[in-house]
């Protein structure tokens, strides 16, 4: 190396030092933790383009809960090295990174695992919890070797046929008239950018399959609607609300082009999007199954008997549930309700009925375990238990039986306050009475 290429590599070598001081001088964490100080230039390269597990805080440095968090984030960072990557994000300064993958508060730590599509982790916040949640996730990506799989293939397998074609002459019926949400990729067939995301477009259709629609459009040949939505580069993509659609409906699509962008993206517009869920009564196995089968948990109250609390108190609990539905609507949570005495089986495999009615728990139907309010049947009081339950506190319990209890199938209320059974008078004109029979 000539003297003149030492100099400017020696220069360039303090520049590229006295940037990463600069650039450190953010981070809540010390320059010689475990923990690897993440930007948006580097996050791509270092976590969604690497092999490695990695477990990621998104933080904000004025947060007293990160501030707690800090020791522990850093004794699991420390136990964790050399076999999961640990980083953290100052999403308070690097606010798109944060937005991308839909940061609400602070600190939200997710896994980006297998196909690097980010988990939410909501145990403990505590060393050993993290470290349990990056162990599975480390443990998953060596069984899908074993199986012969890559460690960062999708959970299914892309088809092209996920891709709806449309044209000028289906895209008003297909796309405008439907209720559906929508992605749809206008592009041109010489496009090289085009030919680029088509891979990553199937893969995010197959991905988003039943929650949202993903559609391409020949721009080339079907000129109305290009013209329409004033298409001027390709590949453009356009995003359509769902429900009745107009001109108001349609957005620009701004995120990344990898599936794992685009799916993101579309999963955070379709939590804006969605509708509070309904408070469903439980009258069959069909209706509880409908409102809970697919769900992460399902919120179930036992409400006291309608002779107990009639249409106004039982509306007024319904109105709770609803408004809570409302606040916790992105958690794709399911919420059903049973009258007291209606569905004992119900009761007994959740020991629902012993603190006395109204009544609460949350279940995961899947793993078949459930979490028991002991608080207040209030907004305030259910709020803090669900709240406590996103963030993996509050203990659980088995289903007992371990199986979906029995669904007596019953009538659906109808709204209206209950009478109370009258009792029957009896006629005794016709009891003939002698003297030896009176009282």
């Amino acid at each position: 190396m000539s003297r003149v290429a030492r100099t400017i590599h020696g220069k360039m070598s303090r520049l590229l030092g006295v940037l990463l001081l600069i650039a450190g001088a953010n981070s809540m964490y010390a320059p010689n933790s475990a923990v690897v100080d993440l930007n948006p230039i580097s996050f791509d390269n270092l976590v969604l383009n690497s092999d490695h597990i990695w477990v990621v805080e998104f933080y904000a440095p004025w947060c007293g809960h990160c501030k707690q968090l800090l020791p522990e984030y850093d004794k699991a960072a420390t136990a964790l090295k050399g076999v999961v990557k640990v980083g953290a994000v100052n999403a308070d300064e690097h606010k798109s990174l944060g937005s991308k993958y839909g940061v609400h508060g602070f600190p939200t730590i997710k896994i980006f695992g297998l196909d690097k599509k980010p988990e939410d982790y909501n145990g403990p916040r505590s060393a050993a919890g993290i470290v349990d949640a990056a162990l599975n996730a480390a443990s998953q990506k060596v069984r899908r070797a074993l199986s012969g799989k890559t460690s960062r293939g999708e959970s299914k397998s892309k088809d092209p046929k996920d891709v709806i074609e449309l044209t000028d002459e289906n895209f008003d019926k297909t796309v405008l008239n439907s209720e559906d949400m929508w992605l749809v990729e206008f592009y041109a067939p010489w496009c090289g950018h085009c030919k680029n995301l088509a891979p990553e477009w199937a893969a995010a259709a197959t991905e988003l399959k039943g929650k949202v629609k993903l559609g391409a459009l020949d721009a080339t040949v079907n000129t109305l609607k290009a013209s329409k939505y004033e298409i001027k580069g390709y590949p453009t993509i356009k995003f359509f609300a769902p429900g009745k659609k107009d001109a108001d409906s349609m957005q620009d699509y701004d995120g990344g082009r990898t599936s794992g962008d685009i799916i993101n993206w579309a999963l955070e517009k379709l939590a804006e999007n969605i509708p509070a869920p309904e408070v469903v009564q439980i009258t069959s196995e069909q209706k509880l199954r409908a409102a809970c089968e697919d769900k992460p948990i399902c919120v179930v109250s036992v409400l006291p008997h309608i002779l107990d609390c009639q249409s106004d108190c039982r509306n007024g609990y319904l109105k709770t549930l609803t408004s809570l539905g409302e606040k916790y609507k992105k958690k794709m949570w399911g919420w059903v309700w049973a009258e007291a005495g209606a569905q004992p089986n119900i009761e007994d495999a959740l020991e629902i009925g012993g603190f006395g009615y109204p009544a609460l728990a949350a279940v995961n139907i899947k793993k078949m375990k459930y979490s028991l309010l002991k608080g207040s049947f209030s907004y305030d009081g259910i709020n803090e238990f669900l709240r406590d339950l996103s963030y993996g506190r509050g203990g659980t319990a088995p289903l007992k039986g371990a199986q979906l209890p029995v669904i007596i199938e019953t009538t659906p209320w109808d709204g209206k306050d209950a009478e109370p059974p009258q009792e029957e008078d009896i006629d005794l004109s016709d009891v003939n009475l002698d003297e030896k029979d009176e009282l």
